[in-house]
């Protein structure tokens, strides 16, 4: 599927990977929503870049918000699930906070998909390590760092996240309708 734009080139879905993480007493995470990503998603001979990524997230509905890399600290979003699209370097990216979570690898053309609660940082990346990060249209992200006073109202927040309408490289019929609509 191929989605209308300057140059976003998605044209068959990816396999998807899923992982997910449960609260580690610091961190709230995310045990109904798993962490998505797409390996490879713009991996069609030519380099992505942040425009190709921006042309896309925007055509479906996740606004992009900024471009560089990523803080070398735990933190997450209690207000707004995130993607983040890889279109320079290669990224050890740390999910789920130090007590359970993993350390996965990316590369340019891959696509990560957080959902809100989910702790996350750069564990050591190439210099030129860059992304996009984009946010669902009407979502507003906020930065919560695992400190005991932002709990309860993280927690209440992230319960309250509305699920995104479309999938940030598919649209409707994507993966993340499906893996996010119910359980698998």
């Amino acid at each position: 599927m191929t989605v209308a734009g300057p140059n976003p080139r998605p044209s068959l879905e990816v396999p998807v990977e899923r992982y997910r993480f449960e609260d580690d007493g610091t961190f709230p995470n995310n045990a109904r929503l798993p962490v998505l990503i797409y390996r490879g998603a713009l991996d069609d001979g030519l380099p992505p870049s942040a425009p190709d990524f921006e042309a896309l997230f925007a055509a479906n509905t996740w606004l992009p918000a900024w471009r560089s890399g990523l803080f070398g600290f735990h933190h997450y979003h209690s207000t707004a699930h995130e993607t983040l699209g890889v279109y320079a370097g290669h990224g050890q990216v740390w999910l789920g906070g130090p007590s359970l979570g993993e350390c996965v690898c990316v590369r340019p053309g891959d696509v990560i998909v957080i959902p809100a609660g989910v702790a996350h940082k750069d564990e050591g990346s190439s210099m030129d390590f860059r992304l996009v990060g984009a946010y669902p249209r009407g979502q507003q992200w906020d930065m919560m760092y695992g400190t005991p006073g932002e709990r309860p109202t993280a927690e209440r927040n992230i319960e309250r996240t509305p699920l995104p309408q479309r999938d940030p490289l598919y649209g409707a019929d994507g993966p993340l309708m499906r893996c996010w609509a119910g359980p698998d």
